[in-house]
């Protein structure tokens, strides 16, 4: 069994795209380190698993659909206003969502053979387009499970901060997709 090769649609159907984001500053044990998963997204994998280098990835991400899968840490659990909260924040201070409605991958490179594989391509979030190389793990049962650490001010970003930057959030975030793809 291997994955089939073809045009194949990404999103929510088939997989989970989430956001790892981190606690930082002197008031760090009263913050939480954030599991974030993106509701809504699509996009296509065309694939040839025969030759890695002709395959595409494209990625189209509303950064208004973020939800809190976890909170680890901090001296409380999240409260329903303390995740609104975060995600006003999250939308209107850091991605400023109204102004960079989406968040775009599209691959330029695929190098490697399976099962390891890295993605290289142009990752854009509000309004700023940088390269990454995303590592892929691709197994023949069709599971991918890919991941790239960014620095949020590389894009612009000023990372979320409180207190007087007691408690703010790490530059570096960590985005991870998980796919099931179909087999051939």
């Amino acid at each position: 069994m291997a994955i089939a090769s073809g045009n194949h649609p990404i999103g929510p159907d088939n997989g989970k795209l989430t956001i790892h984001t981190y606690r930082a500053g002197m008031g760090a044990k009263a913050a939480h380190d954030l599991v974030l998963a993106a509701t809504r997204w699509s996009g296509t994998a065309d694939l040839d698993p025969a030759n890695p280098g002709a395959c595409a990835v494209s990625v189209t991400v509303d950064p208004d659909s973020f939800e809190i899968l976890e909170a680890k840490g901090g001296v409380k659990p999240l409260s329903d206003k303390d995740r609104g909260d975060i995600r006003k924040n999250a939308s209107e201070k850091v991605l400023q969502t109204q102004k960079h409605p989406e968040i775009t991958f599209k691959s330029t490179a695929v190098q490697g053979e399976a099962p390891n594989l890295s993605i290289i391509g142009d990752l854009t979030i509000s309004g700023q387009t940088r390269p990454v190389t995303m590592k892929a793990t691709v197994e023949d049962n069709g599971n991918v499970a890919a991941a790239v650490n960014v620095k949020q001010t590389d894009f612009g970003l000023k990372p979320y901060s409180a207190m007087m930057g007691a408690i703010k959030m790490r530059d570096d975030v960590d985005i991870k997709v998980d796919l099931t793809l179909p087999t051939a």
